[in-house]
């Protein structure tokens, strides 16, 4: 009952998809971010399911090659996730482009209110995305792209376990409450699958867009460090919308621009 309780509670907290309602305990936590992956995988799902439907409406001249495919590929991991981390990567855009402490960067993480840098960044990630998102012709592709639903939660989580805590707060609590080994051994056999199934179906490809994931959780670790002294939810919430977006940069590379590499 733990178990299923922690399923709730994930899905709850980094979804939009609706649950059971009841008091959440501090033992029904222990697994929470175990099922942080599970929401990943719904999205990429969700995603190939998009990327199917469409090809099947292209063939019957229901749409055309358009800017509607990649606008609704784009807005399905903000519906699902409701745009949780999404909010981080906003406050931490904000408080990276103030360019003061790391205190005073801290204190703009806190501040309800939404800064310019905020909005200009977020404009532009959603153009990068739209743009590369559009360029999805083969299913290899949109197959690399779900999977980074996947890693990405995979690597957050590993982060609220192992990376130093900037100060307190919902993920300071979160990294007090786990069963830290229960929860990385959880995180790490996901990951593991996922890498097994991307170096399965796509060799060489699959083993560049492994480098580049690791490379990613090394980036945030030191990048973190160095803007705020240690990570906080929103720049976990960062981390996981950069790296979503760098893995659909590499996938279009890998499988689509081979001339490239």
């Amino acid at each position: 009952m733990t178990v299923l309780k922690a399923l709730c509670i994930s899905f709850s907290i980094y979804s939009k998809i609706p649950m059971p309602q009841f008091e959440w305990k501090e033992k029904d936590m222990r697994y929470t971010l175990c099922f942080f992956p599970w929401i990943g995988l719904l999205i990429g799902a969700v995603q190939i399911g998009w990327f199917m439907l469409y090809e099947i409406l292209l063939k019957k001249g229901v749409v055309h090659h358009s800017i509607l495919f990649s606008l609704i590929g784009t807005s399905i991991p903000l519906l699902i996730s409701g745009g949780f981390h999404f909010d981080g990567y906003m406050d931490t855009m904000d408080a990276i482009h103030s360019y003061k402490s790391k205190e005073e960067k801290l204190e703009i993480l806190k501040d309800p209110h939404i800064g310019a840098f905020s909005v200009i960044m977020a404009i532009l990630y959603e153009l990068f995305y739209v743009g590369f998102f559009s360029e999805i012709h083969l299913i290899q592709t949109i197959t690399i792209v779900a999977s980074s639903f996947v890693m990405s939660r995979c690597f957050s989580g590993l982060s609220v376990i192992f990376f130093k805590s900037a100060r307190g707060g919902s993920l300071s609590f979160f990294s007090k409450t786990a069963d830290k080994n229960i929860v990385a051994g959880s995180l790490i056999v996901q990951l593991i699958m996922v890498y097994g199934f991307l170096l399965y179906l796509f060799s060489i490809k699959g083993l560049i867009v492994i480098a580049i994931s690791i490379v990613m959780y090394l980036y945030y670790n030191w990048y973190s460090k160095k803007q705020f002294g240690g990570i906080t939810g929103d720049v976990a919430g960062w981390f996981v919308t950069l790296f979503e977006l760098v893995i659909l940069m590499f996938a279009l590379v890998v499988t689509e621009m081979p001339n490239l590499i």
